[in-house]
């Protein structure tokens, strides 16, 4: 009797052990916390600017006439005579639609991504902006305020290229691009004469052109800064600038023409 109890107390003894160990063995392992972003945060006491203007010196080119004859209601809602875009010489002769940005000088710093998105409409049928910057991760909108179907077709390298048909009144298309990239070229399938260029970078630092030519890049920590620009038929050009604590320094560029 008295040896029977004891292989009972015995047994209950293991059975509690083993629902021990067994709970123990399948507790979930603590979460560890995920690192916090450390962003690089500029002095506004000692930023400074950079700003400029694009000239170009040579003979003004002729804007050749865009045919849209093959879809008549791209004629209709452009209103007039369409010229090719691929180089604006405003007045004075500064350079219309180039992009400027700072090349090097920014290594090591990490920047945070806005989450206000940068929109490109279809409008007229063209691609409105032409050249348009955004950083890494920072979401695209994707407009059609035509009455016609559009086609937008980013042919990134660097990037996921992709490829979307976006008829009148549907909604906008977000997209989002994971690393640098200059320039992304696009397209439309459907309109052959629509083309636009996409600047992805890292940081804030990008500006494109307006009908002034110039361009202004501020609140840069003190430092030398390789501002490169960019035109889809002259190339790029470069210019190493230091930024002093708290100025403004000026860079101008001039593209030679024929």
């Amino acid at each position: 009797m008295i040896r029977s109890i004891r292989i009972l107390r015995s047994g209950l003894f293991t059975a509690a052990a083993a629902v021990s160990i067994g709970c123990h063995s399948t507790a979930p392992a603590p979460q560890q916390a995920q690192p916090v972003p450390q962003y690089f945060k500029v002095d506004p006491a000692t930023a400074g600017t950079i700003h400029g203007t694009i000239h170009f010196a040579g003979k003004k080119p002729t804007a050749k006439l865009i045919d849209m004859s093959e879809d008549p209601a791209c004629v209709e809602a452009y209103k007039g005579k369409a010229h090719e875009e691929s180089l604006i010489i405003g007045s004075h002769g500064v350079v219309v639609n180039a992009f400027v940005y700072v090349e090097k000088g920014l290594e090591g710093k990490s920047f945070e991504t806005p989450s206000t998105p940068v929109v490109i409409n279809q409008q007229g049928c063209w691609f409105r902006p032409r050249v348009l910057g955004i950083q890494v991760g920072q979401p695209l909108q994707v407009v059609n305020s035509d009455p016609v179907t559009h086609n937008i077709h980013p042919m990134a390298t660097m990037n996921h290229e992709w490829n979307h048909s976006q008829g009148p009144g549907d909604d906008p298309i977000t997209r989002k691009f994971t690393k640098p990239e200059i320039m992304i070229p696009v397209k439309c399938n459907i309109h052959s004469w629509m083309h636009a260029f996409i600047g992805v970078l890292d940081h804030p630092y990008f500006a494109t052109t307006g009908e002034d030519g110039a361009f202004t890049l501020p609140n840069l920590p003190p430092g030398t800064y390789t501002v490169a620009v960019w035109q889809e038929k002259l190339g790029t050009t470069r210019q190493q600038i230091t930024v002093t604590s708290g100025h403004d320094s000026a860079a101008d560029f001039t593209y030679k023409g024929q």
